[in-house]
C-alpha cells in the first residue's frame, strides 16, 4: 500500500491504512514500513507525527490484544485443569498435568512440583522438561530430597507467597550468604539440591507456594534455562496453577483416607461376618449337643459331637482323672501338665492351654468339681472355639448331673429291686426281670455282684456316688449291713471290684474294701453271689485285706471253699490245667513227677529214686513245670494251690474208675479222662 496525494487526504489514507493493518492483524514490521515510507515520500512533520501516534495506538491495541489472548488461554487452562481434578485421577496423575500445562501456558523449559516430608525437607514429586540422561550427577527428578528452606521453595515455605528471580544462577539473594529477610532469613545450602539446578542450566525461576489451610505443604516452580524476567501475569497464573495443585494433593489425601477407612470398613465387614458366622456355628454345634444330653445320649455320643464341632479330638475326665469317654486318641499326653492345667482351669472357671495344641476345660456345677474336658486341637483355638469348650463342658456338667438326678429319683425303685433279687426266699423271677427291663437292666446278660465297705466316714458321699455309677454302667445299687451292694453287667468280677475300689476310694479320701462274686446270668442266681461277696469280704478281713479289692476267684482255694457251687473243676485248671494238657498231648509224666517232689519233700534226688528215673530227669521235668506254671509256682501260696489241686484231680479219677467198675456202660461226664 502507498501512501501519496495531499496532506490531508494522504494523512488520511495513512490513518486508513493503519487500521487496515490492525484489522488484519499484519505483524509489526507492516507498521513500522509505513513510517518509513512517509519519510521517503516527503510528508510533512505534522502528518509524520500523526503516523507514528497512530502507528503507537496500533501497537497499543496490538499488545492488549495479546494479552487478552494469553488471558484467555490462561484462564481456558485452569478451567481444563479444574476439570481434570475433578476425574478420579492420581496424585501423580494430576500433578503431571498441571506441571505439563504450567510449561506450555507460560512458555517454560521446565516445570516441577516440590512437596514438604514429614520431617520438614521437601522433596521433588513430579518433573517436566528435565533433561533427563543428558544430567549428569543428581539429577532434578522424583525423590530429590531439598534441605529445608534451600532455594526458593525455601523462600515460599517461609514467606508464603510467590519468589520469582530472572537469574538464580546469579542471584546474590540465594547464595549461601545471601538473604531474602533484611538479614532475617538466611536460606539454607543444599549440595544436591543444588548442583541438580546447575545441571539443568537453569537461570529464570518462579515458584508459587501449595496451600492446604494456612500451612503451606510445597511449591510449583517454573523455570528457564536462559534469563529474563516474569510479569505479573506469569506470576498469577503459576500461583492459580499452584492452588489447583494443592487442590489436587488435598484430593489425592482425602482419597487416600477414604479407601483406608472404606478398606479398614470392610477389613471390619469381613471381621463381623466371620465372627457372626462362627458365632452360629456355636450355637448349632452346642443346640446339637443339647439336643444329645436332652434326648438322653450318652458320653461318649457328646464327647463325638464336640470333637466334630472342634476339629479336635476329646475326652471326658471324672475328678479323679480317669477317662469317662472319648472321641479319638490323644498320643503322648503330658499327664502333669494336664493336672496342673485341670486346676488352673477349675480356679478360673474357664478353659486353660496345658500345652502347644491341648486345652483343659472344667466341668463345673457350683463349686462342685465333676471333672474336666482334655482337647487336642491341632488347629489351636479360635476365642468363638473357646466359647464352644466352654459350652460343651456345662454339656457334660447338665448330663452328669442328670444321671444324678435320674439315679437318685430312681433310686428307691433299683434298691428295692436289687433287695429282692439278693432276698431269701427270692420272688418270683419272672416278675424281678420285668422290672429289671422297665430299669434298662437286662439280667439276662452275665453280670457281677460287688461289695463294697468304706473303712470310716460317713456313707452319704459313697451312696450317692454308687447310685450315679450304677446308673452309669445300666446296672443296680443298694446299701446293706453297711455295705454297698452292686449289681453290674461283666463276666469279670476281679476286674469289677478292682474298678470300684480305683474309682471310690480317691473319692471318699479313705480305704474302701471290695468283695465281688460272679459272673452269674439270671436272676436267681443274684442271691449266691451276693453270699459268696459277703464270705469273700469276711474272709478278706479275717486275712487282713482290709481296704483291698477282690474276688472269689483270686482267693485260690479259699475261694473254691467259699464258693456256693465249689468249682473244682475251675480250680483244679486254674491251677494245674497248662501240666495235665502237657501230659494228656505229650504223653508225658510231669503230674506223676509233681506228686512224686511233693511226697519227697521237695527233694529231687528223692523224687527221682521213687520213679526210676535220674536225678538230672527230675530236674528237666521241674523246669518244664516252671515254664508252665510260671516263675512262683514254688513259692508258698501256688504250692498249696498245686498240691490241692493234685489231690482233687487224683481223688476225682478214682472215683471215675470206680463209677466206670460198677457200671461199664456208663462214661464219666464231662471232658474226656486227662492221662497223667
Amino acid at each position: 500500500m502507498t501512501l501519496h496525494g495531499a496532506h490531508g487526504a494522504g494523512g488520511a489514507d495513512a490513518l486508513l491504512t493503519v487500521l487496515e493493518l490492525l484489522a488484519r492483524q499484519a505483524p509489526a514490521a507492516r507498521f513500522e514500513g509505513l513510517v518509513d515510507e512517509a519519510r521517503a515520500t516527503g510528508a510533512d512533520a505534522a502528518e509524520l507525527d500523526r503516523l507514528e501516534r497512530a502507528v503507537a495506538l496500533a501497537a497499543e491495541v496490538r499488545a492488549g490484544r495479546e494479552r487478552d489472548a494469553r488471558r484467555e488461554a490462561g484462564l481456558a487452562t485452569l478451567t481444563d485443569t479444574a476439570r481434570d481434578l475433578t476425574l478420579s485421577y492420581d496424585l501423580d496423575s494430576l500433578l503431571r498435568v498441571i506441571t505439563r500445562r504450567a510449561r506450555r501456558l507460560l512458555g517454560l523449559d521446565l516445570a516441577y512440583v516440590t512437596l514438604r516430608g514429614p520431617h520438614g525437607a521437601s522433596y521433588v514429586h513430579t518433573t517436566e522438561g528435565t533433561r533427563g540422561g543428558r544430567v549428569e550427577g543428581p539429577r532434578l527428578a522424583p525423590g530429590l530430597r531439598i534441605a529445608e528452606g534451600y532455594g526458593l521453595g525455601g523462600a515460599v515455605q517461609l514467606h508464603g507467597e510467590p519468589v520469582w528471580t530472572a537469574d538464580y544462577l546469579a542471584d546474590e539473594r540465594f547464595a549461601p550468604s545471601g538473604s531474602l529477610d533484611a538479614g532475617v532469613h538466611a536460606p539454607a545450602f543444599d549440595e544436591s539440591a543444588e548442583a541438580a539446578l546447575r545441571a539443568e542450566d537453569l537461570h529464570a525461576i518462579m515458584a508459587a507456594a501449595l496451600r492446604s489451610g494456612d500451612t503451606v505443604i510445597g511449591a510449583l516452580h517454573g523455570a528457564d534455562r536462559h534469563v529474563r524476567d516474569h510479569t505479573p501475569e506469569e506470576i498469577g497464573l503459576l500461583a492459580a496453577l499452584a492452588d489447583l495443585a494443592a487442590l489436587a494433593v488435598e484430593k489425592a489425601g482425602l482419597l487416600d483416607r477414604t479407601r483406608a477407612e472404606v478398606s479398614e470398613l470392610e477389613r471390619d465387614s469381613s471381621r463381623v461376618r466371620t465372627s457372626l458366622t462362627r458365632m452360629r456355628h456355636v450355637s448349632e454345634a452346642h443346640g446339637r449337643i443339647m439336643n444329645l444330653v436332652l434326648a438322653g445320649g450318652d458320653l461318649c455320643n457328646v464327647a463325638k459331637a464336640a470333637a466334630d464341632a472342634l476339629d479336635a479330638t476329646v475326652m471326658i475326665r471324672d475328678q479323679g482323672g480317669r477317662c469317662l469317654a472319648t472321641a479319638g486318641d490323644i498320643p503322648g499326653l503330658d499327664e502333669e501338665a494336664v493336672a496342673k492345667a485341670s486346676l488352673d482351669a477349675h480356679a478360673r472357671r474357664r478353659p486353660v492351654l496345658a500345652d502347644d495344641d491341648t486345652w483343659v476345660a472344667p466341668v463345673i456345677a457350683g463349686s462342685e468339681d465333676l471333672g474336666g474336658l482334655v482337647i487336642r486341637a491341632a488347629g489351636g483355638l479360635t476365642g468363638e472355639d473357646e466359647r464352644l469348650l466352654e459350652l460343651s463342658a456345662q454339656s457334660v456338667a447338665f448330663l452328669l448331673l442328670m444321671r444324678r438326678s435320674t439315679a437318685v429319683a430312681e433310686g428307691p425303685v433299683r434298691d428295692e429291686l436289687l433287695d429282692d433279687l439278693i432276698a431269701d426266699p427270692p420272688h418270683a423271677p419272672q416278675q424281678i426281670a420285668q422290672r429289671a427291663r422297665r430299669l434298662g437292666v437286662d439280667l439276662r446278660k452275665p453280670h457281677v455282684l460287688v461289695l463294697a465297705r468304706p473303712e470310716g466316714g460317713e456313707q452319704g458321699r459313697a451312696v450317692v456316688w454308687a447310685s450315679s455309677y450304677a446308673y452309669r454302667l445300666s446296672g443296680l445299687k443298694t446299701v446293706q449291713g453297711g455295705c454297698i451292694v452292686l449289681l453290674l453287667p461283666g463276666i469279670d468280677a476281679s476286674a469289677a471290684a478292682k474298678a470300684v475300689a480305683a474309682e471310690l476310694s480317691p473319692l471318699l479320701g479313705h480305704p474302701v474294701s471290695v468283695a465281688a462274686a460272679g459272673p452269674g446270668w439270671s436272676p436267681d442266681g443274684v442271691a449266691r453271689m451276693h453270699q459268696e461277696a459277703g464270705r469273700c469280704l469276711d474272709a478278706m478281713s479275717a486275712l487282713g485285706g482290709t481296704g483291698s479289692a477282690a474276688s472269689v476267684q483270686d482267693l485260690g482255694f479259699l475261694g473254691l471253699l467259699l464258693s456256693d457251687d465249689n468249682d473244682v473243676d475251675g480250680f483244679v485248671e486254674a491251677a494245674i490245667g497248662p501240666v495235665l494238657d502237657y501230659d494228656a498231648e505229650r504223653f508225658t509224666e510231669l503230674t506223676h513227677t509233681l506228686e512224686a517232689y511233693f511226697a519227697s519233700g521237695g527233694s529231687p534226688t528223692n523224687a527221682a529214686e521213687a520213679l526210676h528215673v535220674h536225678p538230672n530227669t527230675v530236674s528237666r521235668r521241674l523246669e518244664r513245670i516252671g515254664e508252665l506254671l510260671g516263675p512262683e509256682w514254688q513259692k508258698p501260696g501256688q504250692v498249696l494251690e498245686v498240691q490241692l489241686a493234685l489231690r482233687l484231680q487224683r481223688t476225682r479219677e478214682v472215683l471215675a474208675r470206680g463209677r466206670a467198675a460198677a457200671d461199664p456202660a456208663r462214661q464219666p461226664p464231662g471232658p474226656p479222662e486227662r492221662t497223667t
